[in-house]
């Protein structure tokens, strides 16, 4: 066991796992967009249906800003993300703490995939044919403007609102409604996870960048000393 411990790392442990997420992620997100077309839908039970969109935002649909500006937001937050990981891999973290941030690293990483190279390799999806692979760099949005694929949906609950509901009444009411893809609910899991059974490792973030920090000033100080010398 020590010694399986010493080759399967944290570290290791968390990019053999993020590697995992983000192929798992793109073969979904391939196989729905070259064999269904844009809006259909697969029942699989009442409560689950495939549901292919696409959308420019963020996590199951959001917009908040740009899309370029939203590309380059996700890749910094990966960059700090994985940063992050490195930084704590080397210190005395659960091991459970690291994969919640791999989650999340893999699931913002895998929605960057799209918007970075989906619309350089494959031609728009319409609601008459899948989308196809194109010649690199022809596909239907130039770099970090393609679309995010969405297919999951569970309408766990589907009525009406009574029609004494102000605004509401006599609407259908959908409980549940966004459809999102396997990032993004690895992004939620790891965020729920973090909450629910690290927060107390969560709350030294801001020691560990102090103690980056701190580091590099030795550091900077210890040069000094030698080039005084």
């Amino acid at each position: 066991m020590k010694r399986y411990r010493e080759y399967l790392t944290d570290g290791r442990m968390a990019l053999i796992f993020i590697i995992a997420i983000l192929v798992i992620d793109q073969i979904i997100k391939i196989e729905v967009k070259t064999n269904m077309c844009l809006g259909d839908s697969i029942r699989v039970t009442n409560y689950f249906y495939i549901n292919f969109i696409e959308n420019k935002g963020m996590a199951y649909g959001m917009t908040f800003m740009p899309k370029l500006m939203l590309s380059l937001f996700r890749i910094i937050a990966v960059a700090i993300i994985g940063w992050y990981i490195c930084k704590i891999v080397h210190q005395k973290h659960r091991t459970g703490y690291v994969m919640c941030l791999a989650m999340i690293l893999a699931g913002a990483a895998g929605n960057i995939f799209d918007s970075m190279f989906y619309g350089l390799i494959f031609n728009d999806s319409t609601p008459f044919a899948p989308s196809v692979f194109v010649p690199f760099g022809t596909g239907y949005a130039s770099f970090l403007e393609g679309k995010v694929v969405d297919m999951f949906y569970f309408p766990l609950i589907v009525t009406t609102w009574p029609n004494w509901v102000p605004f509401y009444g006599g609407e259908e009411f959908v409980f549940f409604s966004p459809v999102f893809n396997f990032a993004d609910a690895c992004i939620s899991i790891g965020v729920v996870l973090l909450i629910i059974f690290y927060h107390k490792d969560f709350e030294n973030v801001g020691k560990t960048f102090c103690s980056n920090k701190n580091t590099d000033d030795t550091k900077s100080e210890n040069k000094t000393e030698h080039a005084e010398d």
